[in-house]
């Protein structure tokens, strides 16, 4: 089951420049956790020491947001898009 996470333009240098990233999973725990074997980095900007999405970072499935759904045990389908989104703030 192929899905799609979206890389945002913030987060691109620790996908090696990719702005999408194809991985085959069941659910957005088991994207995570094949993006902490294949984008090291990457996952580390995305979630904790424990595997929690960080505070500051929204996971999207499609338009929702995963707090609103089964939250890392979301059941993805083919075809899902997974959107990361940083907080970005200033002042």
């Amino acid at each position: 089951m192929s899905v799609t996470i979206d890389v945002p333009a913030l987060l691109r240098a620790e996908s090696g420049g990719a702005s999408a990233l194809s991985v085959s999973a069941p659910t957005v725990r088991a994207a995570l956790e094949q993006l902490e074997r294949s984008h090291p980095p990457l996952y580390r900007s995305i979630c904790d020491e424990t595997g929690a999405v960080r505070r500051h970072v929204g996971v999207f499935v499609n338009t929702a947001h995963v707090r609103d759904l089964d939250g890392l045990d979301t059941r993805l389908q083919p075809g899902d898009v997974i959107t990361i989104l940083p907080a970005v703030s200033g002042g």
